[in-house]
């Protein structure tokens, strides 16, 4: 009897704290319509519905539940939409109230913080996000100069071509390559400077590793009121990290504001001169500076990387391929004002974003407000998501969905504009990936570049037919398996 008494007061304790959590986790909400999913368990929600894959997994839940599902991972309440139809509501009808952004809690900086620094991971689409994005628009990615980089890209091409020309006969890996090269390209738009080697790549491992941070599963994601705690070290191992792109940053910042307090005329010759002229502090530029190179670089290799893949598994498509560079391009080098003649290039471009969008659920959108989509509510700081992987391999819309067939490009009328919410690799409305406009200069010439300057064939004679296509889920969706290929010069 005495012993069960020891008993007494855990038992009446476990009741009252099942109560706390399930008010936390799970809070009333009467007259709210959520979308439907799958039932949460206690304390813990949906996570147990999700693996790894996390795009996959919220595919097939929207097979079971509809187009547009409500989860609570944690104590978080998010949504997601599965249809071109759900994206519509998302992207374009509630552009304004949904253009919030849901910062991962691995990012060890304050929303308010954010608010003054960031143009990607900005919280708000507040007055200075506004400024930058207008900065960026006009100075960075504008017709006029986007045009006037093509120098530079072309430039890039050619120490690439020379590069593979010296590794003849040997297995390369190409996403390296191409990272090096893109992240150059970025580097000396805003510096005038390489910051890598194709040899020798030590900044590669740190922006990868901060991708890797951003996308690790946090636990402070699922439950905030652990994010001061870190239990798991994402948020001090990823300021860590920044401090160390920051140090190498900042030196170059402090070069530059000597010129210019020396000089009489501190005429503009890169962006880091635009944003100095523009009165940026150094906290700004570093984070600007930060959010254009992980934006930038990681999307751009992983979306070659998976090109040259599906065109060595293709046969047909790769042959179409090099027939149209050797009828348009012949044997001279390419300029990149002749990629948008290149109509199959294009396609096999926009059909590796279609399969492969290298963010498959773009970035996470937030609830300004509570508002409606597709007559269900959406709650006040609704995590809100777009499944733009779903939609690309919806059978509805796509003939032979899972299948590589650029061929569906070339009549189709379909661009990035985002006007076809059946296709949304660089997103739409205000939160629309920024970088847009040199994106689609850059793919197209980096890989016409690589196909029409070399064959390509896997190690040891390996069928390609065979290749390992699997992919891993995360900030991008990367290929499991690097791609390690042979190039042979023509």
């Amino acid at each position: 009897m005495d012993q069960a008494l020891l008993y007494l007061p855990f038992l009446v304790f476990l009741p009252i704290v099942f109560i706390f959590f399930k008010k936390i986790c799970f809070p009333p909400s009467k007259q709210c319509r959520l979308p439907p999913g799958p039932r949460p368990w206690p304390i813990v929600g949906n996570i147990p519905h999700i693996g790894k894959k996390l795009h996959i997994s919220l595919t097939n839940i929207a097979k079971v539940h509809g187009p547009l599902i409500s989860l609570r991972l944690g104590t978080q309440l998010v949504i997601v939409g599965s249809s071109s139809k759900a994206a519509i509501e998302i992207l374009k009808h509630n552009d304004r109230l949904l253009s919030a952004r849901s910062i991962p809690k691995a990012v060890p900086r304050k929303s308010h913080v954010l608010e003054r620094l960031a143009l990607v991971w900005n919280p708000t689409c507040n007055d200075q996000w506004k400024s930058f994005r207008t900065l960026c628009r006009t100075e960075l990615f504008s017709a006029k100069a986007v045009e006037a980089q093509a120098a530079l890209r072309e430039k890039k091409m050619t120490e690439m071509i020379e590069y593979l020309s010296s590794q003849e006969g040997e297995a390369v890996n190409i996403g390296e390559i191409v990272f090096a090269t893109v992240f150059n390209t970025i580097s000396n738009l805003l510096f005038s400077k390489d910051f890598m080697s194709l040899q020798n790549q030590g900044l590669k491992s740190l922006l990868w590793r901060m991708i890797e941070l951003a996308a690790a599963p946090n636990v402070a994601d699922f439950y905030p009121i652990f994010v001061e705690l870190d239990l798991q070290g994402i948020r001090r191992q990823m300021a860590k990290c920044l401090k160390e792109m920051f140090g190498i940053c900042e030196i170059y910042i402090k070069e530059r504001r000597e010129r210019h307090a020396n000089a009489h005329n501190a005429s503009s010759t890169d962006f880091l001169d635009v944003f100095l002229s523009n009165g940026l502090d150094d906290d700004q530029i570093n984070w600007l500076f930060m959010e254009l190179f992980s934006a930038g670089v990681d999307t751009t290799t992983t979306t070659v990387e998976w090109a040259i893949a599906e065109l060595l598994k293709n046969k047909q498509a790769m042959k179409t391929l090099q027939q149209e560079l050797e009828t348009k391009i012949n044997r001279n080098p390419i300029q990149e004002s002749q990629v948008s003649q290149l109509l199959y290039l294009n396609a096999c471009v926009k059909e590796t974003l279609r399969l492969h969008p290298p963010a498959p659920f773009l970035l996470p959108h937030c609830a300004t407000e509570a508002c409606e989509l597709m007559n269900f509510v959406v709650p006040k700081n609704t995590r809100v998501l777009v499944n733009v992987w779903a939609i690309a391999r919806d059978p509805l819309i796509w003939e032979d969905s899972e299948l590589f067939k650029p061929e569906r490009f070339l009549h189709s009328g379909l661009d990035f504009k985002s006007q076809n919410f059946d296709f949304l690799p660089f997103g739409s409305g205000r939160r629309i990936c920024p970088g847009l406009p040199m994106a689609i200069r850059q793919l197209p010439m980096i890989l016409a570049s690589l196909i029409h300057h070399f064959d390509w064939s896997l190690p040891n004679g390996e069928d390609p037919a065979l290749l390992d296509m699997t992919d891993k889920f995360g900030i991008t969706l990367q290929k499991e398996q690097p791609l390690f290929i042979v190039p042979k010069r023509k």
